[in-house]
């Protein structure tokens, strides 16, 4: 079984290139989830009592995670939302890890293209790249599909086409609370008016989207908008980058 090896991780907020990728999914549970079935199961009863919308889905949790000189292993459980959401709550550490992808939508005229979560969301009012953790559905050959999870989750929440936009090659990422992000920028031929336009569009659409709003960022400033902890330095990182 792999262990993590964290003592040769960058330091947390460090963006570094990612050299190679290999993350497995395993069959049996999460230990995490088996350890702590119980305290999710009640914890599930209050936030579901305070956000009646939320949904007891799959998705994974990474058990280890090994980084050095740029390469990334991990070895991921399924589990149910309702263990994600007390694993949020607690951070318990070393017992068990977040890894996700991140597409980064790039507008013509330098914009990053960010949505802002619907409040019947686990993160109302959030401002984050379109984006959403590994699932069942992400699972191509035992391991975890990143490419497939980032053009699945746009499609859905603002009705873009990855495949429509260039990208840079590989991934690069960060890490910060147990939490590791995997980000690759994805260039659109359109403005910045004309995706936002295309996106509401999108929201307008649907039932009950996930997300109520699409903006713009030209700034890296930390308190523009309610990010979480990873927004701010990818921002600061694209923007001073693109110049």
């Amino acid at each position: 079984m792999l262990a993590s090896n964290f003592d040769k991780w960058p330091a947390a907020g460090h963006i570094f290139p990612v050299t190679a990728l290999d993350l497995r999914v395993l069959e049996e549970p999460h230990p995490f989830e088996l350890a702590e079935h119980e305290r999710a199961a009640e914890n599930w009863k209050r936030e579901v009592t305070r956000n009646p919308a939320l949904f007891n889905g799959k998705m994974l949790l990474q058990r280890a995670v090994t980084i050095e000189d740029g390469a990334i292993s991990g070895e991921a459980h399924i589990i149910d939302y309702a263990t994600f959401l007390l694993w949020r709550k607690t951070w318990p550490g070393e017992r068990a890890l977040h890894l996700f992808s991140l597409p980064v939508i790039l507008s013509s005229d330098g914009a990053v293209i960010a949505v802002r979560m619907a409040r019947h969301t686990a993160n109302p009012g959030r401002v984050y790249c379109a984006a959403g953790s590994l699932d069942n559905q992400d699972i191509r050959d035992g391991r975890c599909d990143l490419e497939g999870n980032m053009h699945r989750e746009v499609r859905e929440e603002t009705g873009l086409d990855l495949a429509s936009a260039a990208t840079d090659d590989g991934f690069h990422a960060l890490h910060d609370k147990s939490v590791i992000t995997l980000f690759k920028v994805y260039r659109f031929a359109a403005t910045a008016d004309a995706l936002i336009a295309a996106i509401e569009r999108h929201i307008a659409s649907e039932t009950e989207s996930e997300v109520d709003a699409a903006v713009a960022i030209r700034t890296a400033d930390p308190a523009a908008y309610d990010y979480p902890s990873f927004m701010p330095k990818i921002l600061d990182w694209i923007l001073v980058r693109e110049g």
